[in-house]
Order: structure tokens, then C-alpha cells, then sequence
């Protein structure tokens, strides 16, 4: 036989164990030095300032 549940679980119950899984929007802002947006602790892909120093970015090649 398979197992079943001991006991009825409340509707509230499940939906506040459901809520817990949403997926949350990430978190953007503008940048500094263009004003586009972007994500918060990385480096602006547009104009490529974090904290209004220009970053060098690294772009790692590919092999085939």
C-alpha cells in the first residue's frame, strides 16, 4: 500500500507554504554615471562603471 497522509492539511496552510516559492523580481537601479538600469553590486553593462570607476572587463574566450 502507499502512503497517505495522517491527518487533512488546512487550505492556509498549503497556500502559505506555496507563497514561500515565488520567484522575487530582482532588484535594479540606476546607473551612476548613464542612468540605465542595472543590477545592484555589478558592473553597468552599457558603459561598464561600478561605484564611478571605470572596470576593466574581462571577456573569456570560448573553446571549440
Amino acid at each position: 500500500m502507499t502512503p497517505l497522509p495522517k491527518k487533512k492539511h488546512a487550505k492556509s496552510r498549503t497556500k502559505i507554504r506555496q507563497a514561500a516559492l515565488k520567484y522575487k523580481m530582482p532588484h535594479l537601479v540606476k546607473c551612476s554615471n548613464c542612468s540605465q538600469l542595472k543590477f545592484t553590486h555589478q558592473v553597468c553593462t552599457k558603459c561598464g562603471y561600478y561605484k564611478g570607476v571605470k572596470q576593466q572587463i574581462k571577456i573569456k574566450e570560448s573553446k571549440k
